[in-house]
């Protein structure tokens, strides 16, 4: 998991829920009878690196499973090495479609994420509803996960309303330290609103740079980022700079407006404590379900060697503190929704929240 640069604003929660998981689960006993012992690595948000760790992690460490891995470069490459060492890995976060494509499945990796193809037709079923835009843009990282969101949404905008235009689509790099020339360029196509998938320590970066140039303004805060940027975590980051106005999403939303499920409300209070943090972060829950879903998994097969492990996550139904998900047999992934709403200034809050947060089934969106 990436716990240094720019992608460690999401990385470092993503891994403080999986200890936590791995504290609750080996305070109850651990799983057929043994403790859960959880190595972590920094991946840097790199797949060489990542590839690397894996190796080592697996040949060194003789780990029995792998979970983790932020991007989707990282991902990808790690799922290679599951496969030639037939193991068993849990990506919790990495969105690309490729990582469970058809030519790219095999019986050991599970995604326990929302995809591209669902993230950007949901981002283009928001935005298709928005008043007087006739003119859209895109701005998302060079690389698979951008790339795969942004042809999603394309695409399904292009169902939606076929009369809207796509004027301009930026392709900054992962890590862009300076997103003026991208900004500027598409200013100059005049968008009524854009899609972006820029995330994490990027979007602080980018938001940061795109304020004083008046871009938020030009398009009248109508952009919706796909990237999770609506997490405490991004919200926090950015303070009284956060873009209100513009829509975004998180796996949890943290800060609810009175539809808060149960089961989340018990979570949030563990995780508070667990993080020291009285708005702790809306990416531990990823963490924590990769190592919940495991766990179950490693339960119903009554044993930890791989194989048995694979079948029995398939078609498994896990609990989550926002509601149950299940493994597709046929796609191995969980195919989830995300909780997406406008972001706003609240009084009780120092920072931007999603307003009203609300739960988009995926459904319409898979196929």
């Amino acid at each position: 998991m990436p716990l240094s640069g720019p992608a460690a604003v999401y990385g470092v929660p993503i891994l403080k829920g999986a200890e936590m998981a791995v504290e609750e689960i080996n305070a109850k006993g651990g799983v057929l009878g043994k403790k859960l012992e959880l190595l972590s690595r920094d991946s840097k948000a790199n797949a060489d690196e990542a590839v690397r760790l894996a190796r080592e992690l697996i040949i060194k460490n003789n780990v029995d499973f792998l979970s983790g891995t932020l991007t989707s470069a990282e991902a990808p490459a790690v799922s290679t090495i599951a496969k030639e060492n037939k193991i068993v890995f849990l990506a919790p976060t990495a969105k690309t479609t490729q990582l469970t494509a058809p030519r790219n499945l095999h019986p050991y990796i599970f995604r326990v994420a929302s995809n591209t193809t669902i993230e950007g037709r949901t981002a283009a079923a928001i935005i298709a509803k928005w008043e007087g835009v006739k003119k859209i843009a895109t701005i998302a990282p060079d690389y698979a996960y951008g790339r795969d969101a942004v042809a999603a949404y394309v695409e399904y905008m292009k169902k939606l309303r076929p009369d809207i235009e796509i004027v301009d689509q930026q392709w900054p790099k992962l890590g862009e330290p300076d997103f003026t020339a991208f900004i500027t360029a598409q200013m100059g196509k005049q968008p009524d609103a854009v899609f972006c998938d820029v995330f994490g320590g990027d979007f602080v970066t980018f938001v940061k740079q795109a304020a004083p140039l008046g871009y938020f303004k030009a398009i009248r805060n109508r952009l919706a980022d796909g990237g999770e940027v609506g997490t405490t975590d991004e919200a926090q980051a950015l303070g009284a700079d956060y873009p209100y106005g513009i829509w975004s999403d998180a796996y949890d939303p943290v800060i609810w407006s009175g539809n808060e499920p149960a089961e989340h409300k018990s979570f949030e209070q563990r995780l508070k404590t667990f993080m020291r943090s009285e708005y702790p972060s809306g990416w531990a829950i990823m963490g924590y379900m990769s190592i919940e879903a495991l766990a179950d998994g490693i339960k119903k097969a009554g044993s930890t060697d791989s194989d048995k492990v694979a079948k029995a996550l398939l078609g498994l139904t896990f609990d989550t503190p926002v509601g149950k998900r299940t493994f597709n047999p046929a796609t191995h992934e969980t195919e989830s929704g995300e909780f997406w709403g406008e972001m706003v200034k609240e009084a009780a809050y120092p920072f931007a929240v999603i307003k009203n947060p609300e739960y988009i089934d995926p459904t319409p969106y898979m196929n």
